[in-house]
């Protein structure tokens, strides 16, 4: 049997210092950490931080000793507020198998990490330890290792929350790349055409070293470093593309002269289709998911600004755009969330400093019957006090509803559209030791006026047609717009799209009474004397 102890000695080497006197017990904290507000928001909560790196080591160590174990283990854990001799013993078999074995690790670590931080402590109703010792045990019975890593997702249903989850470690890298805002590759956007099956280059990005190579949208990708990439799927050929920066790699394209997406009224001149080979230095790209410019109704300037996520470098990009959009005249702005599923709180709070005076309450978050606030805690100015009107629809999620909340009860903007999709929950990332990760629900928020916001939504100040909504409707209604006359296209559709023309309205009025009070502050005229 094997049991853990963090006193007499611990594991030495591969076995375990024997505890004569007493029962080794493994501590389980049954609370889950508070996040508390701070002016900086980019940086993480030190707490969560603390606990994230405590129990990561834990589950490493215990991972350690279920290998140093035979062919069973026991658990003996302490209960957290208990009397003294309180304790739960789990006895499980351990896997013979290595790749068995690793599972039961990423097991025992996801586990400890949900028991310490999950936001209900109840864990549904469940027999939470016993869920535990079910997994492990199918893990070590299990006739594949597909199978026993099928017990993580297993377990963690348990919970009846679809937003506490497991990533294995490919799909946590491309969770990383949306999130970070960028990634190390040579930065073109590919997609294999639904009628030919071709992999065709969309557009390269700007200043990447693919548009710097002159890879032109429509260029159909052959091969990558020699090897054909006949078969492969986008993720595929994208995991070619993508490297260590300042590596290299060779790509050969087939450049069609009548197949460019987008482009209309090709010249005839050259052969139909020309074969060129291209040599590209990988680099740090970056991935901007804000889209901006301005918009024109009567005899007034407005800007619109689109969000499409809340990565690492969202808030320095939003402030870009509010500033070159300033010096383009604007008089109000329209803030797009339509659509955008949400991403990193901290990036939420960055944003809504961009357009809040401080202090201001950004969310509070529900620890039991009180509620606590987060958000700008010192004296700030924001970016722009610009009249502001903000886009919802069903699809707005998680740090969108955060945002738009809280520059609604802030009286700092109008929100217009559909109710938002209804995520009142703050999910936590942790890496696990082989590179997956777990999603942990931690918190749940409400607005700054406390209004409930999971499975409810933020609800609009007024109504409007959704955005993309109707016959018609094109692809290119979400996103950042990419590729030749894209922009233009997306500026096309705004000026027909319903919630932009009320938005433009709004700020139209609310720029005139600004006007008229402007006039009435003005100090009175004086007459000159001369003496």
């Amino acid at each position: 049997m094997l049991t853990l102890s963090s006193k007499c000695g611990g594991i030495t080497g591969q076995r375990l210092a024997p505890c004569p006197a007493q029962r080794a017990r493994l501590p389980v904290q049954r609370q889950a950490p508070r996040l508390h507000s701070q002016h900086s928001p980019q940086q993480p909560a030190d707490a969560l931080n603390a606990i994230t790196g405590r129990l990561q080591q834990a589950a490493l160590n215990l991972g350690k000793a279920l290998f140093a174990a035979g062919a069973a283990a026991t658990l003996v854990l302490g209960a957290a507020a208990p009397p003294a001799d309180a304790e739960a013993v789990l006895r499980f078999p351990v896997a013979k198998e290595k790749q068995l074995y690793e599972i039961q690790k990423t097991l025992v670590e996801a586990w400890s990490i949900v028991t310490e931080t999950y936001v209900d402590q109840s864990y549904n109703g469940t027999e939470w330890d016993e869920e535990l010792v079910a997994a492990l045990t199918s893990v070590a019975q299990a006739p594949s290792v597909e199978e026993a890593r099928t017990q993580i997702p297993a377990m963690l249903g348990k919970l009846g929350d679809p937003f506490t989850r497991w990533l294995p470690q490919k799909q946590y890298q491309d969770f990383r790349i949306g999130n970070d805002g960028a990634l190390q590759g040579v930065g073109m956007l590919i997609a294999s055409d639904p009628q030919s099956g071709r992999m065709v280059v969309l557009a390269p990005i700007k200043g990447s070293p693919a548009d710097q190579a002159g890879i032109q949208p429509g260029d159909e990708l052959l091969n990558v470093d020699g090897t054909s990439i006949s078969g492969l799927d986008t993720d595929g050929v994208a995991a070619k593309l993508r490297g260590q920066e300042g590596s290299s790699v060779w790509i050969k394209v087939a450049r069609r002269r009548t197949e460019i997406p987008g482009v209309a009224g090709l010249p005839a001149e050259g052969p139909a289709v020309e074969y060129k080979q291209f040599r590209l230095r990988r680099a740090q790209v970056e991935l901007n998911p804000v889209f901006a410019t301005t918009m024109m109704m009567d005899d007034h300037t407005y800007g619109y600004v689109r969000l499409t996520s809340f990565s690492q470098h969202s808030p320095d990009d939003m402030q870009h755009a509010i500033s070159q959009l300033k010096r383009d005249g604007v008089e109000g702005f329209i803030l797009d969330l339509r659509n955008n599923p949400g991403g990193l709180v901290n990036a939420a709070l960055d944003i809504a400093s961009l357009w809040l005076d401080g202090p201001a309450s950004v969310f509070n978050v529900q620890d039991g019957e009180s509620l606590e606030s987060v958000g700008l805690t010192e004296a700030s100015s924001a970016a722009t006090d610009l009249p502001l009107v903000v886009l919802v629809n069903k699809n707005s999620a998680s740090a969108s509803e955060i945002l738009a909340g809280a520059l609604h009860d802030n009286h700092r903007a109008e929100v217009l559209g559909e109710s938002t999709y209804g995520k009142g929950k703050i999910q936590s990332v942790f890496e696990l030791a082989d590179g997956s990760a777990v999603f942990v629900t931690v918190a749940k928020y409400k607005t700054p006026a406390g209004s409930e916001i999971d499975q409810i939504g933020v609800q609009p100040d007024r109504a409007c047609s959704p955005l993309g909504s109707g016959e018609g409707a094109r692809l290119s209604s979400s996103g950042i717009p990419v590729g030749p006359g894209a922009s233009e296209m997306v500026i096309e559709e705004l000026a027909t799209d319903d919630c932009v023309l009320t938005a433009e309205s709004l700020l139209e009025k609310r720029v005139e009474q600004l006007q008229v009070a402007t006039l009435f502050r003005a100090p009175p005229l004086m007459a000159s004397s001369r003496i």
